[in-house]
């Protein structure tokens, strides 16, 4: 699965989803985990708060889970509705960390907010055809 993180540096989860510049993103597995890309986002400046979410959105559709710091209820309210989970963790948390932990809850009993996920990926007909 894709998984992104709203952060500034490509290290820490320290963005505010509606305001990260940029989204490292990850693919993980049970058997590893490697950074795909870091997608930098235009700048918003001139971006009312709709076309802010709406890029973002867009940079991460193909993500299962998005760790971010914040997220206004509208965001998540869109964010949800493209089967996309925000996961909010505290601010600077090392990406390399909250990688770690996921692939520590893939290769043991994941949570049920996670299995859950995993159980909507499986069934949406994509994946790699793998089952482990």
């Amino acid at each position: 699965m894709k998984v992104a993180f709203a952060t500034d540096d490509g290290l820490r989860v320290n963005a505010h989803f509606g305001q990260s510049p940029m989204f490292a993103v990850y693919n993980i597995t049970k058997s590893g985990a490697e950074l795909v890309e870091l997608r930098k986002l235009p700048d918003a400046f001139n971006m009312d708060e709709a076309g802010k979410i709406d890029s973002r959105l867009e940079a991460v559709s193909d993500c299962t889970l998005i760790f971010l710091m914040q997220i206004g209820a509208s965001a998540a309210a869109r964010v949800t509705r493209r089967k996309i989970m925000p996961v909010k963790v505290p601010f600077g948390s090392p990406v390399e960390e909250q990688v770690k932990r996921l692939l520590e809850m893939l290769q043991g009993k994941p949570p049920l907010w996670l299995a859950k996920v995993l159980h909507a990926e499986e069934g949406g007909g994509e994946g790699d055809g793998t089952h482990g």
